[in-house]
Parts: C-alpha cells; structure tokens; sequence
C-alpha cells in the first residue's frame, strides 16, 4: 500500500504547514519507512546487545503522573529510600523519569567503543542502536517510532506516554508552553521558514519521500535543527530542554478511535489532520512550527503510521521509578 496524501493535506502545507504535519508525502512506501525500523536488544548498558525483533509497542502501565514528585513512595521494600533519577534524566511524576533532552543515538562495537549514529541519516536497518540525550549534542531526527522506541528499549528505558510526555513538558505550574502561558519569540527553536520549499520548490507534489522529506541536507543546514541545550530558556521547571521546537517527540500512544475526544479535552483550537486508527504520535513540533496542531506542549500530530520518519522526527525516552509494595491486609480467620 502507498502513502498518499489528500490533495488538501498538501495544499495546507504549502500554505504553513511542516512535513509531517501535511500528512504523509506522495510517493511514500511501507518499505521506505520501515528502513529506520533497526531491530534491538533490551540488554543492560553495560553489555554489548543482540540484535532482536524490537517487537509491538509495548504498554508501560500506569505512568504514576502526580505534580508531587517529593512523595514518591520507596523503592522496593525499603520505605526509607527515595527513588531517584538518573543525571541525564528528570523527575516530573512520582513514579516515573524523563529524559533531559533530545535522544540521540549510538552503536556499541564488539570491544565496546560507542559510535555515535549521525544525526542526519535515517537510521540503518538490522543495527542495535541505544538512545542517548545529552546537552550540545545534535539529536536524531529522521527516526520512527518504532525505532525510537527500540533504542529506548535497548538503554533500559521506553517511549513516555503522551500525558507523561505533557506533563513534563508542562512542568510543575502546569503552563502552555516551558517557560510561561503566553508564546514569546526566540524561546524556543520555532517558527523558521520551511526549508522543503527552499530546497525542493514550492509544489509539495514533487517532494519525494526519500529524495526530499528524508534528504540529509535538511537537518544540516545552518540555523534551522540546534544542539540540544542551545535554547537555555526553552527548559520546563524540572529541567527538561527543547520540548518546544526544534524536533517532533514520538510517544508510545497509538491513535485510538476516541483520539479526537482526546484531543477536543485539551481544548485547543487546531488544524486538521487526516489520521486513521493505529497510527503514531508526536508532540511539541519542530523547527518549523508554530501552533498548527497545538500551541506548545500541546501540538500533537496524529498524520502518520509508527514506521514513518523524516527531517523533523524525534524521541526522548521514559524511565519507571520502583512502586511502594501494596500492604498486605492481615485476613481476619471467620469465629
């Protein structure tokens, strides 16, 4: 089956909209996209992983979302130990960590150097790759979710769910954007011109999925796509950069039938978007976005199946912090 999109899918993006969000390109193939599906291991990081089936997407549980993040419980059976987060990672709920910034990948070799994977190639086929996030430091784009998700698999994480992923974003005053309730210029990597237009001209019906949606050149290129970190003020009040902006964030929830219930509870006036049952989400926008699907924490894209990526396709990644025991309640023997 092909990829094609509705002629007014295209016209809108001609008009303001950025690649993924004008729905998937004429000429896209299920075997184009799935190139970036890189099976992976879920080795610890300190063992070189086997390539396996990276497999369905698979459901976290209960994310353990609460603004209180001092009362989360213990870990393990000691209620006297605090879970805590990695460096690299924040604490936004009481029961779960999310990555500081942008995931970017890397390969292990045998003798266990790390290489990174460069940022502006669709990530290989057959290859375990581990999610990474790092300040100053390009993150991936061209992923799918399904390779996202993978290399979050292989580094002891997962993809966050979508009201994970918000909530992080939102941060503890529960704001539209990271850094306040109104949209202010320059805080985020957003809003810049639409590099497809510029390099491959202005019909969106020439824009080959491969040739210019995936084409290196456009993560490259000066002054669009910032290392992670670059923009200090686009940070939520846990710590987490480049929320906003710079690339699309994948997240673990696939596009349900109640999706536009969901989306209606969010109460934001929003472009449409062709969608179907099973397709992929990704959240915050990228360098070319403005509030098409969405102002800040809430731009959502709901366009396109999990094996889809192109130029503006990112991740981060999720942790599960441990749970308090359940208390055993003592059964009281019948007189």
């Amino acid at each position: 089956m092909k990829y094609v999109a509705a002629v007014s899918s295209i016209v809108a993006f001609a008009a303001s909209l950025s690649a993924c969000d004008a729905g998937t390109p004429a000429g896209a193939t299920p075997a184009a996209s799935a190139s970036a599906s890189a099976p992976l291991s879920a080795s610890s990081a300190s063992e070189a992983p086997a390539a396996v089936d990276a497999g369905p997407d698979v459901d976290a549980g209960d994310a353990g979302i609460d603004s209180d993040a001092g009362d989360a419980g213990d870990a393990g059976a000691d209620a006297s130990v605090e879970p805590t987060c990695p460096d690299d990672m924040v604490r936004p709920g009481r029961f779960y960590c999310l990555d500081r910034f942008e995931g970017h990948l890397v390969t292990l070799g045998p003798d266990g150097t790390v290489t990174p994977h460069p940022y502006y190639e669709v990530p290989e086929t057959g290859v375990t790759y581990w999610a990474r996030n790092a300040k100053d430091v390009f993150p991936q784009a061209y992923i799918s979710r399904t390779t996202a998700q993978a290399a979050c698999k292989a580094s002891g994480k997962r993809l966050c769910k979508r009201e994970e992923w918000m909530r992080g974003c939102k941060g503890n005053k529960g704001w539209t954007f990271p850094y306040g309730n109104r949209k202010k210029a320059n805080k985020c990597n957003s809003g810049k011109p639409h590099l497809l237009q510029e390099m491959f001209g202005r019909d969106p019906r020439k824009w080959g999925y491969d040739e210019a949606f995936n084409s290196p050149k456009l993560a490259k290129e000066p002054g669009y796509l910032a290392e992670s970190g670059f923009f200090p003020e686009c940070q939520s009040t846990e710590g987490a950069f480049d929320m906003v902006g710079n690339l699309h964030e994948w997240v673990s929830d696939p596009v349900g039938e109640d999706i536009q219930e969901i989306l209606a509870k969010d109460k934001v006036e929003r472009n449409t978007q062709p969608w179907r049952e099973g397709n992929g989400i990704f959240m915050g926008g990228f360098f070319s976005t403005t509030d098409q699907h969405g102002p800040g924490c809430l731009f959502t894209t709901i366009a396109h199946e999990p094996k889809y990526h192109d130029y503006s396709t990112g991740f981060r990644c999720c942790k599960d912090l441990p749970r308090p025991p359940k208390e055993k309640k003592d059964k009281k023997k019948k007189p």
